[in-house]
Parts: structure tokens; sequence; C-alpha cells
């Protein structure tokens, strides 16, 4: 009988916007009403190309709805949290079961898009493959930054851009965590 050969999992980006000093909000309820008109275009443009954004439950409740033309997975812990659009999941199953999923289904890019919580799950369990992160000409001084632990990752500078006249956006290939 032959083996059936699994899938690969789908690549995985953390694609955040941050801060000159690294917050991605004043905190864990901000919404990314601070970032520019280009940063709001990178993020529509790269997760409709993806076709799927995940995030945690506090991340998408700041923003309310499903985003439209891709997939919504939402992380709950909340077993009662049910969705009535086709394009929303709210999920309590481990990153490596979704991934699994999403590789099933045909899927081969995934935009994760916070929050730190749901970044450091993923950071711990070493399934970021790439981060995108645009800077955006704020300083908040305190506030919520991309993961909530202690996280170890080398990477490695893949791209760098200007994008308008105020925001950097910067890819890094993650080497090891």
């Amino acid at each position: 009988m032959p083996i059936k050969k699994e899938k690969p999992n789908p690549k995985v980006t953390l694609l955040m916007a941050i801060t000159v000093d690294g917050r991605t909000g004043r905190d864990t309820r901000h919404s990314v009403d601070w970032t520019g008109r280009e940063d709001k275009q990178f993020f529509v443009e790269t997760t409709m190309k993806a076709g799927v954004v995940m995030m945690g439950a506090r991340t998408y409740d700041t923003i309310g709805y499903p985003l439209p033309g891709r997939k919504n997975i939402i992380l709950t812990r909340n077993p009662d949290r049910k969705s009535s659009f086709e394009n929303l999941v709210f999920t309590r199953k481990s990153p490596e079961l979704i991934l699994a999923d999403l590789a099933t289904d045909g899927y081969t890019h995934v935009i994760l898009a916070g929050g730190p919580t749901t970044n450091t799950l993923f950071a711990r369990k070493k399934l970021i493959d790439e981060i995108i992160v645009t800077i955006s000409p704020k300083i908040f001084g305190v506030g919520t930054s991309l993961f909530t632990q202690d996280i170890s990752m080398d990477l490695e500078l893949k791209h760098l851009e200007k994008r308008g006249q105020q925001t950097v956006c910067i890819s890094y290939k993650v080497l090891s965590s």
C-alpha cells in the first residue's frame, strides 16, 4: 500500500505595523487607526494575495468584522464563539492543526496578524517563516509589542523599502527560533 504524502504546511508570515519604538498599539484594545494609508493598502494587498488572515480574538474584536475577500481564522479560547459569515472561522485548535487543515484545503500562505498572544503561540512552536513589519512614524512610549513573552529568533533581512512618504517596510526570513 503506498504511503500517503502529507501536504506541507502553508508558509506563515507575521505581518504587523509597529511604531518607531516597536509598539503595535497603546494597549491590547487599541485599533490600528494610527498607521498610514500606505500601511493599510499593503496589509490589504498582502492578505488578499495569501487568501488567509489569522489573528487572536482580541485583535479581531478591535476590527469588529471579517475582512472581505479572504478567509479569516480567529483563535479563541471561548467555545461559544460562532460565525455567521462564510469567510470567518472561530477556532480553539492548535496552530499545527489549523495549518494542517489549511494545507488540506489547498492554502500555501497564511498571514498572521496578531495580537501578541497569538504571535507568541506561533513563535514558541517555531511556525513563523517570515516577519514583515511596517514602521510608522509614531512613538507611544508604552504599549503592546509583537510578543507577550521572551522570544528569540535569528532573522535574515530579505527586503527593505520606503512605502509612501513616511512608512518603511522591512521583510525578514526566520532562520531559527
